[in-house]
């Protein structure tokens, strides 16, 4: 059987936040996709990635074009016109395996070296493992971008120092700003991206907020922060005492429209706002920058902020990337020993009952499937003059010389 290890998707290299978020899928979107995805005609194993910068599919299939019925069905179940495809991108064998590796690793994030991928990375294949749409090889992968990822942030310093989208997003309110300690700070969201823009805040001293659809949730984080509480349903009636607000919530609708940030604004009699959207799909409404004194910054426009971030990693990046490529060689080899399987099994089960009269028989299966570990590439090769070696009257042939033959044979 043939195992094409592919990766399709969209990221924010290929594609603009407007485009990702028609895509984003949320944990609820995950167990509903994965089931009918994985049933499409040629493909194997399964797994979907869906983060603030990117909607990855990582897969098995029979044949590649298996993959083109797969993103058209995925395109159809989201409700989205296939043009999109235009945006997107496809790797397939050793080069969709780096990919994947790079994506564990921090190398492919906005911000080179952050951590926060690989629990969205487990996460991801918890529910993919969960749902039965992986099978040997996405768990040999997976294990193995886990133990890559742990090489790359242990010897190199790509994780020194290591922030996140939350830190860029919170640096651009301080550039925007200054002294937080004067500003007051309106935090809509308390997942894992808002705990974290939280913690680096409170470390600002802003005077912060905290609004969640969750009550007790805000609470608990505006306890261990010492912040305050605004409920969620009050939102569009405070908005107007904030200098920053930033949005990070798993919404699949605008938080913040249009009509309440022309109201905030006109109470504020023009004094500038500005809000910080770390959501995908976004959640504030893109047309309130069309509003006098209003300022807003999506997803991708972080990317200017972490570019000093790249700059200082990127010798560490390209140590991370030659740890990868050793341990995609690696991958790539078992791949290879896992297509051989059959025949190492035919070649045992065919040879069995000889086998146990004939020690030379023996040795030879031996010395055979030795080498074709080795080098899984030669296997057809080895199994045929294995046969004329069986055949042959000189029992005193050795293997090694039967190996040099192979390129010959």
């Amino acid at each position: 059987m043939m195992y094409r290890i592919f990766v399709w998707g969209l990221n924010f290299k290929t594609a603009p936040v407007e485009q990702r978020e028609l895509l984003a899928c949320s944990r609820e979107d995950a167990y509903y996709l994965l089931p009918p995805l994985a049933t499409c005609r040629g493909i194997k194993e399964l797994m979907l990635l869906s983060t603030c910068n990117r909607v990855e599919v990582y897969g098995v299939a029979e044949d590649y074009e298996a993959v083109n019925g797969l993103v058209l069905e995925l395109l159809r179940l989201k409700g989205v016109d296939a043009r999109l495809r235009r945006n997107s991108f496809f790797l397939e064998g050793d080069r969709a395996v780096a990919h994947v590796f790079r994506v564990a690793s921090g190398l492919e994030s906005m911000v080179i070296g952050e951590t926060q991928i690989v629990s969205q990375f487990k996460e991801a294949y918890r529910i993919a493992k969960e749902l039965g749409c992986v099978g040997k090889v996405l768990n040999r992968l997976y294990e193995k971008a886990l133990r890559t990822a742990k090489k790359v942030r242990t010897y190199t310093g790509i994780s020194k120092n290591a922030v996140s989208v939350s830190y860029v997003a919170v640096e651009l309110a301080r550039r925007i700003f200054g002294n937080l300690s004067k500003s007051r700070v309106l935090l809509v969201g308390a997942g894992e991206m808002a705990e974290l823009c939280a913690k680096y805040l409170k470390k600002l001293e802003a005077y912060l907020f905290i609004a969640n659809r969750t009550y007790e949730r805000a609470v608990e984080l505006s306890k261990e922060l010492r912040g305050h509480v605004l409920r969620f349903e009050e939102l569009s009636e405070h908005l107007q005492d904030f200098d920053i607000v930033l949005v990070s919530t798993s919404s699949k609708e605008y938080i913040v429209n249009r009509a309440m940030v022309s109201r905030a604004i006109k109470r504020r009699n023009y004094k500038p706002m500005f809000f910080i959207d770390i959501s995908v799909p976004r959640n504030v409404d893109p047309t309130v920058k069309e509003l006098d004194g209003v300022f807003l910054y999506d997803i991708d426009d972080l990317k200017e902020v972490a570019e000093k971030n790249l700059k200082e990693r990127m010798q560490e990046k390209e140590k991370g990337d030659i740890i990868v490529w050793d341990e995609v060689g690696k991958f790539m080899k078992w791949l290879d020993l896992l297509k051989v399987e059959g025949t190492i099994v035919s070649l045992k089960e065919s040879w069995k009952e000889l086998e146990e009269r004939e020690p030379r028989v023996r040795r030879l299966i031996h010395r055979v499937v030795q080498e074709i570990r080795k080098e899984p590439s030669f296997a057809e090769k080895l199994a045929k003059i294995f046969l004329q070696e069986v055949d042959n009257a000189d029992a005193k042939r050795r293997l090694s010389y039967v190996h040099h033959r192979t390129d010959g044979a």
